[in-house]
């Protein structure tokens, strides 16, 4: 066997190993039915409704926070449509501003759409998890980049969720979030109770 052809099999091989990990193993390996029939049903006509708070952090492609934010959301649905505004203060002293417009089937089958966003994101709710995947244009001040985005949202048997998000361009990761959002009445109570 000449070196080419061991170099070019040890390639295949490789790439075979990438695939299969993520195929089976990690974040990009969950589907919605990994989530059906285990806690609490997640349906964003209930769970994203009415004001909400929200903190997370972002790790940049290194592994490191490389921010952090406090956001404020207020959502209204009229039967399967729904909008969403959020309200985000970074920890750079940045503010930003988003309104989601939210459809949702009687499949669970999710359409999502935004004014960054390229194009429909597209997403599924299952069990207690919730899917959605889309294309975002990051405002100039951030560089301007395209990046595919898949968020996870997972309902907690106490009403919060947690989200997960991984942002990749050319198809590896070069961020991640990952956030807490709850009812504003629910942390007000718990901030009472204290």
């Amino acid at each position: 066997m000449t070196s080419l052809t061991a170099f070019i099999l040890g390639a295949f091989a490789m790439a075979g190993l990438v695939w299969l990990i993520k195929r089976f193993f990690g974040f990009p390996a969950q589907s919605p039915k990994d989530y059906t029939g285990h806690g609490p049903t997640f349906d964003i006509r209930t769970q994203l409704n009415g004001a909400m708070l929200c903190d997370g952090i972002i790790y940049g492609p290194t592994g490191r926070v490389s921010s952090r934010f406090t956001a404020k959301f207020d959502a209204t649905w009229d039967g399967n449509t729904g909008r969403m505004h959020e309200h985000f203060n970074y920890d750079s002293g940045t503010v930003q501003d988003r309104e989601w417009q939210l459809t949702v089937d009687d499949t669970g089958k999710i359409t999502a759409k935004a004014d960054d966003l390229i194009g429909d994101g597209t997403g599924t709710q299952a069990g207690s998890g919730v899917k959605l995947s889309y294309r975002i244009k990051l405002p100039d001040s951030a560089g301007g980049h395209v990046l595919d985005v898949t968020d996870w949202m997972y309902l907690l048997d106490n009403g919060t969720i947690v989200n997960r998000s991984q942002f990749r361009k050319f198809g590896f990761k070069v961020g991640e979030l990952v956030a807490t959002m709850r009812p504003a009445d629910n942390a007000s109570q718990a901030k009472e109770a204290a």
